[in-house]
C-alpha cells in the first residue's frame, strides 16, 4: 500500500519546511515517515494547499486519518483562510506495485478492497471539487487600449523580479487586469516550477493579517508572505485608509523587493490617486513600471467578441457580433453578458442569432445597464476623491483647495446628469446659472490647455481626474 520511494525531493522552500515540522509535531514521528515524509507534493494557490499523494487508495485513506490534522497545520503554516483539497499527483511514482496486498494499521472491517470501491463510487456518483482555473495570457484580445500592460506583463513572465519591479496595472472594472494577473500566475509557474508564486487579493491579505494578530501568529504570516519568488496581489486599492495593514504590506515589500522578487500589483486607479495610501507605498508603487489599461476600442472589443463567441459555440451571424461591440463599450463584462444572453436565446429556440434577434433580445439588457447619475452621486465621489467635506462644496469659501473641486463638480453634474445650470446652481449652495456656466469654461479651458489639479498634494493631469471620478460614477 505504501510508496517505497516516490518520485519527490526535500522542500527547500521555508513555509513547507515548516509544514513539515508541525506536521511531524502533531501527527508523531511514526506517522510522519510512514505516510508523509518524502510521500506528498505540496501547492499552494492562493487559499488552497493541495496535497498530492501517490493513489486513489491513498487518498481515500489520507482523507480519513488524516484530513483534520492537516488542515490544523496548513492554517497554522499558511493562514488561517488556507483549505487543504488531497489529491492524486501522478509524479509520485509508486515502486510498489503491490500496494494493495500491503496491510496497513486500520479500523476494523475496512479492508483496502472496500476503500477503493468507496473511491470509485465517489468518482462516478459525484463530482470532483475543482482548484481555480486562472486565465491565460494567450486568451487575452491584445489592442491599442492594453498593449503596453499585455507586453509587460509577457516581459514579467520570461524574467521575474529582472525587468519591471513592481509592474502596477490600473485602469476601470471588467478590462482585463486581473486577466493579466491571472496570466502572469499562470506563466511563470509553468515556465519556472522551482518558483514560488504566490497570487491573492487585498482583501484575503487583510484577513490573513487580521487572522494572524488575533491568533498571535504573525512570525507564520510573515514567513508566508515574505519566502515567495512572485507575490501577484489584485485590487490593492482596497489598503486604502487601513494604515495597519500598508505598514505590515510595506514591509512585506520591501523584503521582497530588496531580494530581487516580482511583484505585480492591480489596481483601479493610478498610485497617486490613491490618496489614502501611505506616501512611502506610494512611491514604492511608481518606482517600478505603471501601466494604464483603458476600455477597449471599437474594433478591440469586434475582436474579444469574436473570440468569446467562438468559445461559446453558438451560431450568431457576424452582423449581431459587430451589434454588440457597437453597443456595448463600457468593458469586456458588458460583452459576455450580451453573449451569454444570445447564446442562451439560440439554444433556447434552436436558431442561429442574426442581428435583428439580438436587438430585440438585448432591448431589456441595453435598458437595465443604464446608470442613472444623480447630483448627490456626483458632489459625494468628488468629496471623496478630493477630500472636501460636502459642506464646503455648497459654502461660500473660495480657496483653490474647495473652489476647483467644486466646478468638477459643476462641470460633471452638467456633462452626466443633464440638469439645467439653475437647478446646479442652486444645489451647490444656491448660485445662479451665470457661476455654473462659468465654471464650466473653466474646466473645458483647463483640459484644452493641459492643466494640472491638486490631488493629495500631488499635481495631476486634469483629464486623468476627470476620467477617474467618471469611472466611479458610471460603476455605481
Amino acid at each position: 500500500m505504501q510508496p517505497a520511494t516516490p518520485a519527490m525531493v526535500q522542500p527547500n522552500d521555508p513555509t513547507e519546511v515548516h509544514f513539515f515540522e508541525q506536521l511531524q509535531r502533531t501527527v508523531g514521528e511514526r506517522n510522519f515517515d510512514h505516510w508523509f515524509n518524502k510521500k506528498i507534493t505540496l501547492a499552494c494557490d492562493g487559499e488552497q494547499l493541495s496535497i498530492g499523494v501517490g493513489s486513489p487508495f491513498l487518498l481515500t485513506w489520507m482523507q480519513k486519518q488524516f484530513h483534520r490534522p492537516l488542515t490544523e497545520v496548513a492554517q497554522s503554516t499558511y493562514g488561517p483562510a488556507v483549505s487543504v483539497r488531497l489529491q492524486v499527483d501522478s509524479s509520485l511514482v509508486l515502486t510498489d506495485k503491490s500496494e494493495t496486498n500491503v496491510s496497513p494499521k486500520k479500523p476494523k472491517n475496512k479492508s483496502p478492497k472496500t476503500a477503493e470501491r468507496q473511491t470509485a463510487q465517489r468518482t462516478t456518483g459525484s463530482r470532483t471539487p475543482q482548484s481555480r482555473r486562472f486565465a491565460d495570457l494567450a486568451e487575452f484580445v491584445p489592442g491599442s487600449s492594453n498593449e503596453l500592460a499585455l507586453t509587460a506583463s509577457r516581459q514579467v513572465c520570461e524574467a521575474p523580479g529582472e525587468k519591471f519591479n513592481p509592474l502596477f496595472l490600473h485602469g476601470g472594472v471588467g478590462i482585463g487586469k486581473t486577466h493579466l494577473l491571472e496570466g502572469i500566475y499562470r506563466s511563470v509557474r509553468r515556465e519556472f516550477p522551482q518558483l514560488q508564486v504566490m497570487y491573492l487579493t487585498s482583501e484575503a491579505f487583510t484577513n490573513f493579517f487580521t487572522q494572524a494578530l488575533r491568533e498571535h501568529t504573525l512570525p507564520s504570516f510573515r514567513r508566508r508572505f515574505r519566502n515567495v519568488d512572485v507575490l501577484l496581489v489584485d485590487d490593492i486599492d482596497f489598503l486604502e485608509s487601513k494604515r495597519a495593514i500598508q505598514e505590515e504590506f510595506l514591509h512585506t515589500f520591501k523584503q521582497l523587493e530588496s531580494h530581487g522578487r516580482q511583484i505585480v500589483l492591480t489596481s483601479d486607479r493610478h498610485p497617486r490617486l490613491l490618496t489614502k495610501m501611505s506616501d512611502e507605498l506610494t512611491t514604492r508603487c511608481l518606482s517600478g513600471l505603471v501601466c494604464r489599461i483603458e476600455s477597449p476600442q471599437l474594433e478591440t472589443r469586434r475582436k474579444i467578441v469574436k473570440f468569446k463567441a467562438a468559445r461559446l459555440k453558438t451560431e450568431i451571424t457576424p452582423e449581431a457580433l459587430n451589434f454588440i461591440a457597437e453597443r456595448f463599450r463600457n468593458n469586456v463584462r458588458e460583452l459576455e453578458g450580451a453573449l451569454n444572453c444570445l447564446s442562451t436565446f439560440s439554444h433556447m429556440t434552436g436558431k442561429r442569432v442574426g442581428v435583428t434577434a439580438a436587438r430585440r433580445v438585448l432591448a431589456d439588457l441595453e435598458r437595465d445597464c443604464i446608470r442613472v447619475v444623480r447630483m448627490t452621486d456626483v458632489e459625494q465621489a468628488v468629496s471623496r476623491f478630493f477630500g472636501v467635506p460636502t459642506e464646503d462644496l455648497k459654502s461660500s469659501r473660495r480657496h483653490r483647495s474647495v473652489s476647483r473641486p467644486r466646478m468638477l463638480a459643476m462641470f460633471l453634474a452638467r456633462k452626466l446628469t443633464q440638469a439645467a445650470y439653475s437647478e446646479i446652481g442652486q444645489y451647490f449652495g444656491g448660485r445662479n446659472h451665470s457661476t455654473v456656466m462659468s465654471a464650466e469654461r473653466n474646466v473645458k479651458g483647463w483640459l484644452e490647455q493641459g492643466t494640472p489639479i491638486d490631488v493629495a498634494s500631488q499635481s495631476w493631469p486634469l483629464e486623468d481626474v476627470l476620467e477617474a471620478l467618471e469611472q466611479q460614477l458610471m460603476a455605481g
